[in-house]
C-alpha cells in the first residue's frame, strides 16, 4: 500500500495578494462610480422633474390668471350691460310719469291751495356759482311758484331732496326769490307712511288713482 505524501500549505505569494488587493480597490473604484453615476442621474432626473412641475405650475397659474381675467372682463361687461338695461328702464318709466304728470297739470290741474297757476315749465335746469339744480315741473303766476318733483315710484328720501327745490330755486332764480313757493311730490306710486311724511312736512301729494291725477294739497305749506 502507498502511502500518500501530506500536501504542504501553500502560502500565497505577495504578487499574487496584491493583485487581489488591486482587483478588490478596481472594483470598489467601478462600484463607487457606478453609485456616483446613479446618484447624479437620479438627482438630475429629480431637477427635471422639479423643473416640469415648476414648469406645469407656471402654465397653471398663468392659465388660471387668464380665465379669470376673462371671466372678470366677461362679467364686467355683462354688468355694464345690466347697468345700460336697468338705466334705459328707470329713465323710460322717469320719462313716462314725467309727460304723464305735465299733460295733467297742462290740461288743467293748476289749483293749489286755492291758487290758480296760468303757466307752466318743465325741466327747467340751472346753475350758478356752483349751485345746480333740475325741476320737472314749475307752475307759476303773479304772486306764486309751484315746484313739482316727478318720481315713477316716489321713496322716502325724495323728500330731503324736495324740501331743497325751494332753497335753490330763489337762488337760481333770484327774481322770483319774493314769490311764494309750494312744493309738491308726484309719483304714479305711493305708500301711506310716505304720503303721511309728505303731509307733515307740507308737502302736495301728487299721485294716479285710476285714470285721473289726485292732489292732496290740504296741508300745504309756503316755503
Amino acid at each position: 500500500m502507498k502511502i500518500m505524501e501530506p500536501i504542504q500549505n501553500q502560502v500565497p505569494s505577495f504578487e499574487s495578494v496584491w493583485a487581489i488587493l488591486q482587483e478588490t480597490a478596481q472594483m470598489q473604484k467601478e462600484s463607487r462610480a457606478d453609485f456616483d453615476r446613479r446618484m447624479k442621474e437620479s438627482e438630475q432626473a429629480r431637477k427635471e422633474s422639479s423643473a416640469d412641475f415648476d414648469r406645469r405650475m407656471k402654465e397653471s397659474s398663468a392659465d388660471f390668471d387668464r380665465r379669470m381675467k376673462e371671466s372678470s372682463a366677461d362679467f364686467d361687461r355683462r354688468m355694464k350691460k345690466l347697468e345700460e338695461l336697468t338705466g334705459s328702464w328707470a329713465n323710460n318709466h322717469g320719462s313716462f310719469a314725467e309727460e304723464y304728470f305735465f299733460n295733467s297739470f297742462e290740461n288743467g290741474k293748476r289749483n293749489f291751495f286755492g291758487e290758480k297757476f296760468d303757466e307752466i315749465s318743465k325741466k327747467l335746469r340751472s346753475h350758478w356759482q356752483g349751485m345746480e339744480d333740475e325741476y320737472d315741473i314749475v307752475l307759476y303766476n303773479h304772486t306764486s311758484v309751484a315746484i313739482i318733483e316727478v318720481k315713477y315710484k316716489a321713496h322716502e328720501n325724495d323728500i330731503s331732496k324736495v324740501l331743497k327745490k325751494a332753497e335753490t330755486f330763489r337762488i337760481l332764480y333770484p327774481h322770483y326769490k319774493d314769490f311764494k313757493i309750494y312744493l309738491g311730490l308726484a309719483s304714479m306710486s305711493f305708500n301711506p307712511e310716505l304720503e303721511q311724511k309728505c303731509t307733515e312736512q307740507g308737502i302736495a301729494v301728487i299721485k294716479q288713482v285710476g285714470d285721473t291725477v289726485v292732489i292732496n294739497d290740504a296741508h300745504l305749506k309756503v316755503f
